[in-house]
């Protein structure tokens, strides 16, 4: 039984627990979905790119709320446009006066107006410009025979949608239908959350077959785990972490065929992905040697829908088409 002061007391708890993530509007707080609303820096995240020397440079700037960064450097390039897998350089930094400094090991800068400026080892002069990647799928046209599962009008595809912004699709929602070998498209968008860390930053799951997690995530500028974006949870990690800043819209391209079964129902192979994340091959061919934690079936005979995890946060979607193999 509970005690009327202890009920008062988890009342008042979860009261507060929940102020921390939903206003009256139903906006999520520390949350933001429009960049207008998301403060300086805002301004001061996301990828730089330009030359250290005569050498192409990347650089991802990281927010963490109250004018706190972390930062990537990648020789050669972005990921994805340049830089193969080598070392990198860490950097943290703050903002004042309008200039955010950045340092790490033999190196430092700061960035100013969209513009990062500093030096590497051996007095390496480094001019970095501030870009907006776009993945070369976005927008992408549903072939012929393609089934068109959300376009901004309806949620007629799926259990319980729900249309945000006018035009977006929610979280928490699976297909009315289920599939077992097709190739999908879609494309989504991880809110700003500086001040969150690991799974509580833009948080929500693409589920192939309703079993078969990828993550959705705000990992940008991490180290590309399976828990984090692009990755198979707990089963695979990505080739290299091509997630973008919070707020840009990304792609998944999936090609999927599901698991086989002999006629004894013995399972041969397991089911088989290729994943392209923001038109770069982050997974290829992998065989999932099992189901992920959190979907809605377990049973890897048998078609599923695609389901679209809710994790607390305000992650859409938009642009999301599947074309059914043979």
């Amino acid at each position: 039984m509970v005690r009327p002061v202890a009920a008062l007391f988890l009342f008042a708890l979860l009261a507060q627990t929940a102020a921390a993530f939903d206003d009256p509007s139903g906006k999520t707080k520390n949350a933001y979905t429009d960049p207008a609303d998301a403060g300086p820096d805002f301004a001061v995240q996301g990828e730089y790119e330009g030359q250290a020397g005569n050498h192409k440079m990347g650089l991802q700037v990281i927010a963490l709320g109250d004018g706190k960064f972390d930062a990537v450097v990648y020789p050669g390039g972005l990921p994805g446009a340049g830089w193969e897998g080598g070392p990198k350089i860490a950097l943290k930094g703050q903002t004042a006066d309008g200039i955010t400094a950045l340092a790490g090991t033999d190196f430092t800068g700061s960035i100013k107006n969209g513009v990062f400026t500093g030096r590497g080892k051996g007095d390496l002069i480094v001019e970095l410009k501030k870009i907006e990647r776009k993945s070369p799928t976005l927008g992408a046209k549903p072939p012929e025979g393609a089934l068109v599962l959300f376009d901004g009008s309806t949620t007629d595809q799926w259990v319980n949608g729900r249309i945000q912004e006018g035009n977006l699709l929610a979280v928490g929602t699976r297909t009315k239908q289920t599939f077992s070998n097709y190739m999908l498209h879609l494309e989504f968008r991880t809110p700003f959350m500086p001040k969150g860390r690991g799974q509580g930053r833009g948080n929500s799951g693409m589920y192939l077959n309703d079993q078969y997690e990828c993550q959705i995530l705000d990992s940008f500028g991490l180290t590309g785990e399976n828990n984090e974006c692009g990755g198979f949870y707990t089963l695979a990690k990505p080739r290299i972490n091509m997630c973008l800043p919070p707020l840009a819209w990304q792609t998944y391209d999936v090609d999927f065929t599901a698991a086989r079964f002999d006629e004894s129902g013995k399972k041969v192979k397991g089911a088989i992905v290729t994943l392209k994340q923001n038109g770069v091959v982050v997974h290829d061919n992998l065989e999932l040697p099992k189901n992920t934690p959190g979907g809605g079936t377990s049973d890897e005979s048998k078609a599923g829908a695609i389901y679209l995890q809710d994790h607390g946060n305000p992650v859409n979607f938009r642009n999301i088409w599947i074309v059914e193999k043979k």
